[in-house]
C-alpha cells in the first residue's frame, strides 16, 4: 500500500510498500490490510502503527483527523503528528499534548458558545422594544 500522512501545512509521511496499518477510532484501533475494502474512518489522538517492506514497525502519534482508504493509497489528513518514535515517548506525548489541548478546546467553545447565547438574549431584548 501506499500511505501519506499530511497535516495542514506539509506532507508528514510518504510511505510506499507498506505492509499493515493500525490506527485508532473513536470505537477503537482497526487495521487494515491491502485486501480491505475502501473505507473513510475519523481518527482520534492516539498512534497509528504501521509496517514496511522490510518489516519494520514505525510508530507516529497523530491528533484528531480523517482515514481514507482507496484501492492501495491510504491517505490520513491530521491537524498535527509526531514520530516516528519509540512507542512509550509517544503514548506519554498522546497524553500530555493532544488530549490536554482538546481539553482546552472544548473549555474555549463552551465559553463562546455562552457569549454567543448572551449576546443572541439581549439582542432580542433590544428588538422588542
Amino acid at each position: 500500500m501506499w500511505l501519506k500522512i499530511l497535516l495542514p501545512s506539509r506532507i508528514f509521511a510518504d510511505e510506499t510498500e507498506v505492509l499493515r496499518i493500525v490506527a485508532e477510532s473513536s470505537d477503537g484501533s482497526f487495521g487494515i490490510l491491502e485486501q480491505r475494502r475502501d473505507c473513510i474512518a475519523s481518527l482520534v489522538p492516539g498512534i497509528l502503527t504501521y509496517e514496511t517492506a522490510t518489516h519494520e514497525e514505525v510508530f507516529i502519534a497523530v491528533d484528531t483527523g480523517l482515514l481514507v482508504k482507496n484501492g492501495e493509497e491510504v491517505l490520513v489528513s491530521v491537524r498535527r503528528a509526531v514520530g516516528p518514535k519509540p512507542l512509550s515517548e509517544l503514548r506519554a506525548l498522546v497524553q500530555s499534548e493532544f488530549l490536554s489541548l482538546d481539553e482546552q478546546e472544548r473549555d474555549l467553545q463552551m465559553v463562546l458558545n455562552k457569549l454567543e447565547s448572551g449576546f443572541l438574549a439581549q439582542f432580542s431584548e433590544l428588538t422588542k422594544v
